[in-house]
């Protein structure tokens, strides 16, 4: 397989490359972002890379569409496996297939890559090249959204969690004393999240935010923490994690302009062993049996009752967080299980 995705350890695309490896695939890999050293979860941009960027060019900083083709011809992969590919050209695309006629091209999205804001000319233009696009958004295998780009083969997989990553954790007691909280989430800024945990702590209950873009989010509200920055795992530390299994209630909000029906929290905050307060989706609850495994909420008043009576009932809590990671557990919700499922479907398909 020839890998090309982020690479930074803290990235999912990183998690899915180690899962091809740990299932014994020869892998090489190219990142397609900078790899960053430090905390902070992503890479630093420019102004002229945004500006790029709303005009719908993802700028090609790391020369991808070169050494793809150029790694292509060294070792004639069976797989090229790209992810997102919002910086990949289409004549990349047709060159590789030249290339490798017999090799499976892939692209994977954890993003809903019909919507204009997550994707480029480049990949609306380019994916009919690919053989297989896997996708965590079940609506874009619809029809009349990525096969409508000529997509041949959509296929929907669900969300993952890294093992290495994921797991129950021990906490210091300094970082007990900064991390520790009763409800908490983190995850970058939306308008809709915003006005939810406002409202939350309006109605007397304390919240505390982590993650990006929350900057000039200002309410003024004391029972609002946000802390504008992310929590973010590495192989030394995995910060994140450490968050979650020190939050009693982990929120799990589904991100609007995604049109999320599950999320990366779906599966990393049962993974950990900690509590899940999530939006109901039909995804959801196939994932995660409601009030036994996860609690569901579909409003804000059912959302305000639910957290007032589990925060008084630690002993159901514990039972519930055991019983989610048992699922993740049993049912192999790891990033090599979600892999395994892709490989055998790329392989079913070619057969």
């Amino acid at each position: 397989m020839l890998f090309i995705g982020d690479l930074n350890d803290y990235s999912k695309g990183y998690s899915r490359l180690c899962a091809a490896r740990d299932l014994g695939v020869p892998v090489e890999a190219i990142s397609s972002i900078p790899v960053q050293s430090g905390d902070t979860g992503y890479a630093e941009i420019t102004n002229f890379f945004k500006l790029a960027w709303k005009l719908g060019f993802h700028l090609d900083l790391e020369k991808i569409n070169k050494r793809v083709v150029e790694k292509a011809r060294e070792m004639s992969p069976d797989i090229i496996w790209i992810e997102k590919g919002n910086m990949v050209w289409p004549g990349t695309l047709r060159r590789l297939r030249k290339l490798c006629p017999n090799a499976r091209l892939v692209s994977y999205s954890d993003d809903d890559m019909f919507n204009s804001l997550n994707r480029t000319w480049a990949y609306r233009l380019g994916v009919k090249h690919y053989d297989t696009v896997f996708t965590t958004k079940s609506y874009n295998a619809n029809p009349n959204e990525l096969p409508s780009f000529g997509a041949h083969h959509v296929v929907m997989v669900d969300k993952a969690y890294d093992p290495a990553h994921h797991m129950p954790v021990e906490l210091t007691s300094e970082e007990h004393e900064w991390l520790d909280d009763d409800v908490g989430f983190i995850g970058s800024f939306e308008q809709p999240r915003a006005d939810d945990m406002l409202y939350l702590a309006q109605q007397g209950i304390r919240v505390r935010v982590w993650g990006n873009g929350w900057e000039s989010f200002d309410p003024k509200e004391p029972n609002l923490i946000v802390e504008r920055r992310a929590l973010v795992n590495t192989n030394n530390n995995p910060l994140y994690s450490k968050g979650i299994c020190s939050t009693k209630i982990n929120l799990a909000f589904l991100r609007k302009a995604n049109r999320d029906l599950q999320t990366d929290r779906t599966i990393e905050i049962p993974a950990c062993g900690a509590f899940m307060m999530a939006e109901y989706s039909d995804e959801h609850a196939a994932l995660f049996e409601e009030d036994k495994e996860a609690v569901y909420f579909r409003s804000r008043t059912e959302l305000v009752e639910k957290i007032r009576y589990y925060l008084e009932q630690d002993a159901t809590r514990e039972t519930i967080s055991g019983a989610g990671r048992a699922r993740c557990l049993a049912d192999d919700y790891s990033q090599a299980g979600r892999m395994k499922f892709m490989l055998e479907n790329l392989f079913n398909a070619k057969n």
